[in-house]
């Protein structure tokens, strides 16, 4: 009896580790949008189709499908050679290399591996941290989030998000709503 008492506690716990941090489906950002200071429109720009395929990843993700997981995967790849760093300053155009190799590398994996969902989502982990990155050196041309979802791998992971509604692309299906929003990517 200790035992089933102890079971039911700790899946309790779980769920509501998932579902206390929902957020409600309001969108619209405290203030407007706002470039980071010293990053010109044109990279901007250069970069939001990028930031777009990613969005497309994470949202496939989020529905478990890993073919179309794999198709913005590629897109990334060649969105990422698409960028003009011409009017990217020297040390942006420093960061900028350093991350899109990263981006690349994760992007061809998850392109590669449409019917493995499960390694899409171990490489769409790391290509969210450089998304991150990214979006804080450069802007994301609009409003975004940072999400985590405290129930995938060891210690959670965090991805990038054009709506306050968490669609977890860890999950999916299995726990589509589990997660929080951490921060507001201005």
């Amino acid at each position: 009896m200790k035992k089933i008492i102890a079971l039911s506690a700790i899946v309790l716990v779980l769920l509501s580790a998932c579902n206390s941090n929902k957020t409600n489906n309001d969108d619209s950002p405290a203030t407007p949008y706002t470039p980071p200071v010293g990053v010109d429109g044109k990279v901007i720009a250069s970069l939001k189709p990028v930031i777009d395929s990613y969005l497309q990843l994470k949202n496939a993700l989020a529905e478990d499908n890993a073919k179309s997981a794999a198709k913005a995967g590629n897109e990334i790849t060649s969105k990422l050679e698409a960028v003009d760093t011409a009017d990217m300053t020297s040390p942006q155009r420093t960061k900028y290399n350093e991350l899109a190799d990263d981006l690349k590398e994760n992007a061809e994996h998850i392109g590669k591996n449409a019917d493995k969902i499960d390694h899409q989502r171990e490489h769409f982990e790391m290509l969210s941290k450089d998304i991150y990155d990214l979006v804080k050196v450069f802007g994301g041309g609009r409003h975004l989030y940072q999400e985590f979802c405290p129930m995938y791998g060891k210690s959670g992971a965090s991805w990038v998000s054009e709506s306050k509604e968490i669609k977890n692309p860890f999950m999916g299906a299995d726990m589509l709503n589990c997660g929080e929003v951490k921060e507001e990517l201005k």
